[in-house]
C-alpha cells in the first residue's frame, strides 16, 4: 500500500485526478496546495533528445509469457508493459517526473516488473497470448493510440488495466495501486476512484464556453445519419486541466477550427443532465461517463456521422497531439486505418 490510508488516498487521488477541489476529512479547497501547471501546461512537440530507458527497466528477448513468470517469480504482483516513443513529451514526463518521485519508483519496482516496446520497433516479440509480431504490429493490434501507453498484467496473464497517454502522478499512484492490490478483480478503475466521493467537498463551478459548443438539449442520436462528425468534452466544474486545455490549446485558430466544424457538445461528467446518446439511448451526462468508463476530465470523444466512436483522448493532451487527432479525424483517415496506422503511415 501507499503511505496514506486507503480512504483518503482515494479521496485524495479523485479530487486531483478530476480537478474537483478536495480535501481529507472535510479540507476544504482553500486548505489544498495551488494546482501544478506544468503538469498540463508544457510544450508537447517531439523532443530533439533520445530518451533513455532507467536501467531498471528488464531487458531480454520481449517474451512477455517467461517475462511475467519470472516477475511471478520474485513474489511481484504482475508485468507492466509499457509502450513509448523515443522523441516523445509525454514519454519524457512519465519517466522523468513520476518515476521521478521516490514513492511511485519503488512501489513499481516492488510490485511489477515493467517491459519497454519501442511503437517504431521491429523487435520480434511474444506476446502474452503466445502471438508472435513485431513491436510496431503489437503497438498497432493493442490501439496504444498515444503514447506512454501502459498495459498491467496480473499473475495469470489476464489485463488487469490499461492507460493510454500520460496521467499525472497521483492519478499513476492510484493506478499502481489499483491493479497491485486486486481492486480490478472487483471493481472498475472508475469504481475504485469513485469510492472517495461522498467524502469530497465540492464547490460549485462553471464550464468553460467555447463557441462551437451547441446548447441544450443534447439530442446526440446518429440512427438517422448526420452531415457532420460529432465531438463530446465531458468535463466539470473547477478543473484545473480543463482550465488549461480551454485556456491554452482551445484558444489556437488551428485547433478551433477544426470543431467548428464538428458537432460538438460539452457535458459535466458528474451531472444528471439529459442525454441522447449516439445510439439513441435516453439518459444523463453522469451515467452515459460511467458506461463509456471515463475517469479522467476532460475527456473527448470523437464519433462518425453513424454514432459510431472512431477515438477518444482520456489523458494530458496538448497542442502538438490533438492537432494530430484532429487531422486525422477530419480528414476520415479512420475510413481506412487506425490511428496507430495512420501515425506510422504519416511519419514514413
Amino acid at each position: 500500500m501507499l503511505r496514506l490510508s486507503a480512504a483518503s488516498a482515494i479521496v485524495l487521488t479523485l479530487g486531483l485526478i478530476t480537478g474537483a477541489p478536495t480535501g481529507v476529512d472535510g479540507a476544504k479547497a482553500q486548505d489544498m496546495p495551488p494546482p501544478d501547471d506544468s503538469i498540463y501546461s508544457f510544450d508537447d512537440f517531439p523532443r530533439e533528445d533520445l530518451l533513455e530507458h532507467p536501467d531498471w527497466f528488464k531487458t531480454g528477448f520481449l517474451d512477455l509469457p517467461n517475462d511475467l513468470e519470472e516477475a511471478i517469480a520474485e513474489d511481484k504482483q504482475g508485468l507492466i508493459v509499457y509502450f513509448g516513443q523515443k522523441h516523445c513529451a509525454y514519454c519524457h514526463k512519465l519517466l522523468n517526473e513520476n518515476f521521478g518521485l521516490s514513492d511511485i519508483l519503488e512501489y513499481t519496482q516492488r510490485h511489477f516488473d515493467l517491459v519497454a516496446i519501442d511503437v517504431w520497433g521491429m523487435e520480434e516479440v511474444t506476446t502474452i497470448d503466445g502471438e508472435v509480431m513485431t513491436e510496431r504490429e503489437f503497438s498497432v493490434r493493442e490501439d496504444t493510440n498515444f503514447t506512454p501507453s501502459l498495459l498491467f498484467y496480473d499473475a495469470e496473464g489476464k489485463l488487469a488495466l490499461r492507460l493510454r497517454g500520460y496521467y499525472p502522478p497521483y492519478q499513476f499512484r492510484a493506478a499502481l495501486e489499483y491493479v497491485a492490490d486486486g481492486h480490478y478483480a472487483r471493481e472498475t478503475f472508475r469504481d475504485y476512484l469513485a469510492r472517495g466521493e461522498n467524502r469530497m467537498v465540492f464547490e460549485p463551478g462553471d464550464l468553460n464556453e467555447q463557441p462551437f459548443f451547441a446548447k441544450p438539449p443534447h439530442n446526440l442520436d446518429r440512427r438517422f445519419p448526420s452531415e457532420r462528425l460529432l465531438a463530446v468534452f465531458f468535463e466539470q466544474g473547477d478543473c484545473h486541466a480543463c482550465d488549461v486545455l480551454h485556456g491554452q490549446a482551445l484558444k489556437e485558430p488551428a485547433i478551433t477550427g477544426y470543431f467548428g466544424n464538428f458537432d460538438s457538445v460539452q457535458l459535466d461528467m458528474w451531472s444528471d443532465t439529459p442525454v441522447v446518446t449516439p445510439s439513441g439511448e435516453r439518459t444523463t451526462a453522469r451515467a452515459w461517463a460511467e458506461q463509456l468508463g471515463l475517469f479522467y476530465a476532460p475527456s473527448i470523444l470523437f464519433f462518425d456521422e453513424r454514432g459510431k466512436e472512431l477515438l477518444r483522448v482520456d489523458s494530458v493532451v496538448r497542442f502538438y497531439r490533438l492537432r494530430n487527432v484532429l487531422n486525422y479525424i477530419s480528414s476520415k483517415a479512420y475510413l481506412t486505418e487506425s490511428f496507430g496506422e495512420w501515425r506510422l503511415s504519416e511519419a514514413r
